[in-house]
């Protein structure tokens, strides 16, 4: 299939960068402003590490304010993962502050440490490897990015690395489902193959859910945050698992 017959929807954290670190990071220094305990200091690698294994489980970066804290508080890897988000929930009930507010919160210590320090903050999000030579060439193809991540943080990261934007940023600003993104483009581009490369399995299972997107071509990415239960779930519902060798070598992108 010729490139100009497909359109592209890619996924950014976890599918084009590697920003686990930098979430930790921003989640830490968010939280530090919630929990005056947590002032002064920054994690551990430890906890560092840590969140990298629990990364799969986040849906929103803000949500990672929540897991910082309990990581901090001492709660085990194991007590956290043994009822999925359900410590993050029960944390998030005993606070006044709700959702808008940790999701602006969020992104005000993100710009906040941008201003102070943008140079760090951009190495604290790389590209996967070879992403970056993937990408440049597509100007003036068709390819969205379909992120939960504001639009913002995803353009500061893709000029810092000599990328084009796309077509457009879909992120957390438009309050939009990645269901109805993908509706939206199809809509758009009719007549085309919609490819969209996903690393979160739930995303996935809900694009499958919707009888609007059965003409989606749905890709997980195995180098993104998610599981090996993730991938043989992805496997046993016939949703293709791609490799990043397999993502850099595809002709048609």
């Amino acid at each position: 299939m010729k490139w100009q017959e497909i359109i592209y929807a890619l996924d950014f954290d976890g599918v084009i960068c590697d920003s686990a670190v930098e979430t930790a990071m921003t989640g830490w220094k968010a939280a530090a402003q919630i929990w005056p305990d947590m002032a002064g200091s920054e994690p551990s690698a430890v906890q560092i590490d840590q969140f990298r294994v629990l990364r799969p489980v986040l849906e929103t970066g803000y949500e990672a304010i929540l897991l910082m804290r309990l990581l901090q508080q001492g709660v085990t890897l194991a007590a956290i993962k043994a009822n999925n988000m359900a410590r993050v929930q029960s944390l998030f009930a005993e606070l006044t502050q709700d959702v808008a507010f940790l999701k602006q919160l969020f992104g005000t210590t993100r710009d906040q440490w941008i201003a102070q320090a943008r140079d760090e903050w951009i190495a604290m999000n790389p590209l996967f490897v070879g992403v970056a030579e993937k990408l440049r060439p597509l100007k003036g193809r068709d390819w969205f990015i379909v992120t939960t991540k504001q639009e913002r943080f995803v353009e500061q990261i893709l000029q810092a690395n000599d990328i084009a934007l796309p077509n457009d940023i879909f992120g957390l600003d438009r309050q939009m489902s990645k269901v109805t993104v993908l509706q939206q483009l199809i809509g758009q581009y009719p007549g085309k193959t919609l490819y969209f490369i996903e690393d979160r399995l739930p995303t996935l299972l809900n694009v499958m859910g919707s009888v609007h997107l059965r003409a989606v071509n749905i890709q997980l990415a195995d180098w993104g945050y998610n599981t090996e239960q993730d991938r043989q779930v992805a496997q046993e519902k016939q949703i293709q698992l791609i490799s990043l060798q397999d993502f850099l070598a595809e002709c048609t992108l």
